[in-house]
């Protein structure tokens, strides 16, 4: 059981937003939100895949957390050992359970040990940095797109110390245009406390191609990320999401927004039955983060080109599952001149301010 000036920072209103929902796990770093009254009567919880579920429907950040809330939380009272509670925890595959008396007033909360101990993962992680950057050149013309530089680093160096902050420490980097240069950066990674070894593409094989020249082949969940996403994704997070979903498949998605500039007309025959101004659609875009189970590289052809896309459709249509992990985090594709200018701005306007 953690103290409790550690539960209590996961607080929230019922009254609350899903934006700030996102805030208080952020904040409190437990995974997990408890919804309480004015008295400490636990309401409910939200965790991180009930945000995500909820965007997939259509939720947005100022949507209420009434729309999200689990209210029917498993609960423990004081008395129970920590030792059936880390059985009912690896049981319901769930990383935390709260504590409550006899009137359900929150009373602590149980956290699983490796949460706490915030231990190293296994997992295997693909970095896609082989591609020729034709939007960005002449930048790409002598450097390959992820070794531009972002706050004085690397693009493909962020990459990989925010995928070591969640535990990461293996990772491949397929490699091709200008490979070299990215080698003679990174060689083995020790000088970054992690490891890194090399696919090189003999020609250009897509975003998914070079997975079938792993060897040998993971036995754990593999994260797949395009060299030119930048995100404050926890990695920790989806490999989660798709272990609890039971995926073969997870793909990282983004809420993409876009104005209509002008008043929809709705008609059925020549009747008109409604008028929109300027509708804002939404749709779900592909952030270029992944996690495949090993076996789902058993669909791939030994050195044949193949996409992210194309992968997932042949998944689909085999009846296995693929699901999407929408993003509420901070990202940005670095593909074209001015999203790397914003994220040169963004980057400089943060090293200025401290944060």
């Amino acid at each position: 059981m953690i103290s409790e000036s550690q539960w209590k920072r996961a607080l929230l209103s019922s009254a609350s937003s899903i934006e700030d929902a996102i805030k208080v796990l952020s904040d409190a770093s437990l995974k997990i939100v408890l919804v309480t009254d004015s008295t400490l009567r636990l309401m409910g919880t939200i965790t991180d895949g009930d945000i995500r579920r909820g965007l997939l429907r259509g939720l947005t950040l100022s949507s209420s957390i009434s729309e999200i809330i689990n209210i029917k939380p498993i609960v423990v009272p004081k008395t129970f050992a920590r030792e059936v509670v880390k059985k009912m925890m690896s049981a319901n595959r769930i990383f935390q359970i709260p504590i409550v008396d006899e009137d359900f007033k929150l009373v602590g909360l149980h956290v699983s040990d490796e949460q706490r101990a915030n231990v190293a993962r296994d997992n295997v992680m693909v970095i896609m940095a082989g591609g020729r950057g034709t939007r960005l050149l002449p930048k790409t013309e002598k450097t390959p797109k992820p070794m531009l530089l972002l706050g004085g680093k690397p693009i493909l160096e962020h990459i990989i110390n925010r995928a070591k902050a969640g535990g990461i420490v293996e990772f491949v980097l397929a490699i091709h245009h200008l490979g070299e240069v990215i080698e003679e950066y990174f060689g083995n990674g020790q000088f970054l406390g992690v490891n890194i070894s090399y696919i090189k593409e003999k020609s250009p094989l897509g975003t998914a191609g070079a997975l079938g020249l792993i060897d040998p082949k993971p036995t754990k969940p593999i994260i797949v990320a395009n060299g030119d996403v930048i995100t404050d994704i926890s990695f920790g997070d989806i490999l989660e999401f798709h272990s609890l979903n039971n995926a073969m498949a997870t793909m990282a998605v983004q809420v993409y927004e876009s104005e209509n500039p002008f008043g929809v007309v709705q008609t059925k025959g020549i009747s008109i039955t409604g008028y929109e101004e300027k509708p804002i659609f939404r749709s779900l875009i592909n952030a270029g983060v992944y996690v495949l189970n090993p076996s789902a590289l058993d669909f791939m052809e030994k050195g044949a080109e193949c996409s992210m896309p194309t992968l997932f459709e042949i998944l689909r249509t085999e009846s296995l599952k693929t699901i999407a992990f929408p993003l509420h985090e901070n990202w940005l594709d670095l593909g074209s001149p001015s999203d790397l200018a914003k994220a040169i701005e963004e980057m400089q306007s943060t090293q200025s301010t401290g944060n």
